[in-house]
């Protein structure tokens, strides 16, 4: 593991301005833009982000009235809220450069994208408890299994901290690193730690243009929220999650 001395030193530009032969120069094909659905799963159609009617304030109340929000009402999310949420903060807008990259509702350095959102969903009309994975090529929730018990599990893996299973849904974001390595090699951790940061941002204000909030949370176990999650820790980690719920 590098010192902060040495990872001041790497941020420097002489470590970007070298060239790096990176797997996108030497050819080898691109990574796939999403995970693939495991076989058998059940798959839940989201509301198109064409039909959706919400999140009409205006751009500058949302900003003046951003906050971390660490207390939520029992109020659901609706399909429709997490579908708004969902396309906000990870909706694609078009596949470009033959299949390889994705424009989306936020930035991402070489448009390499390369997060996947799960869903630890305690309290949405017409779901089940349990753990979902957005699919942002389709627009449409995959089920990975119902546990009634998620909430407390995940407040567990949170270092206890109890609000994180009070949200009626809990976002977390798990980086595939290799999407970004692809293209910037060793320079690809800087810029997926920038990258997440768009995706909770925008998380943020989708949040308060509906009457609802959330809260950026970066304390958990990591082994414990890998788990919950069922990624390896190492093509796949957890790196950012964030509860959401209705203000009260």
């Amino acid at each position: 593991m590098r010192t902060i001395e040495e990872g001041r030193r790497w941020l420097k530009a002489e470590e970007w301005t070298r060239e790096i032969e990176t797997d996108q120069k030497r050819g080898i094909p691109a990574p796939p833009l999403q995970k693939p659905v495991p076989e058998g799963t059940r798959l839940i159609d989201l509301v198109p982000p064409g039909e959706i009617a919400l999140g009409e304030t205006p751009l500058r109340e949302v900003i003046a009235r951003r906050r971390s929000r660490r207390r939520f009402s029992q109020a659901p999310l609706t399909l429709k809220e997490l579908s708004f949420l969902l396309w906000a903060t990870q909706g694609v807008q078009r596949v470009i450069g033959d299949g390889v990259a994705t424009l989306r509702t936020v930035p991402s350095a070489g448009a390499r994208h390369p997060f996947e959102t799960y869903l630890s969903v305690h309290r949405a009309e017409g779901l089940a408890p349990g753990l979902y994975r957005y699919l942002p090529l389709d627009h449409k929730l995959v089920l990975l299994w119902e546990d009634q018990g998620l909430s407390a599990k995940i407040v567990d893996a949170a270092l206890g901290q109890k609000f994180v299973g009070e949200a009626a849904v809990v976002f977390i974001w798990a980086a595939v690193p290799y999407r970004t390595e692809w293209r910037y090699s060793i320079r690809s951790h800087k810029v997926i730690a920038i990258d997440v940061g768009h995706i909770c941002q925008n998380l943020y204000l989708a949040c308060e243009a509906i009457g609802a909030g959330t809260c950026a949370v970066g304390a958990y176990s990591q082994a414990a929220m890998d788990g919950l999650l069922g990624v390896d820790g190492e093509e796949e980690f957890t790196v950012y999650l964030a509860p959401v719920g209705k203000i009260p």
